[in-house]
């Protein structure tokens, strides 16, 4: 199983990038699939995730009003939309993805999640 992030890249602060994660392998189509990021040294953080499903969706607060998730059709790539970027979201971000349908409270939860692909490195200047 593989989850395949791409996307990353360097941009200035007000710009948008948009990460893709295909997974190959298997499908998650009866799960979730979600974005986090961690900068070294600190704690792994929630971003967004989707059920696959359903197309439910959940996002932090810091990243809500600014970042979208979305999925394809064929459920096996999910989509970050990141505009009005911030020095602050200068970090490596990784996608998830779950085989079993999580709860809406439990997405943000990294326990829930069994693959995890590598990261992808995105760099906000001012």
């Amino acid at each position: 199983v593989q989850l395949q992030a791409s996307g990353g890249g360097s941009v200035q602060a007000g710009g948008s990038l948009r990460l893709s994660c295909t997974a190959s392998g298997r499908t998650f189509s009866s799960g979730a699939m979600a974005w986090f990021r961690q900068a070294p040294g600190k704690e792994r953080e929630f971003v967004a995730a989707i059920r696959l499903s359903d197309r439910a969706t959940d996002s932090s607060t810091s990243v809500k009003g600014r970042f979208t998730i979305s999925r394809d059709v064929a459920k096996t790539t999910v989509h970050l939309q990141m505009d009005d970027l911030k020095p602050e979201d200068t970090v490596h971000y990784y996608c998830a993805g779950a085989i079993r349908r999580p709860i809406l409270s439990n997405l943000r939860n990294p326990a829930v999640y069994d693959y995890w692909g590598q990261g992808t490195l995105v760099t906000v200047s001012s």
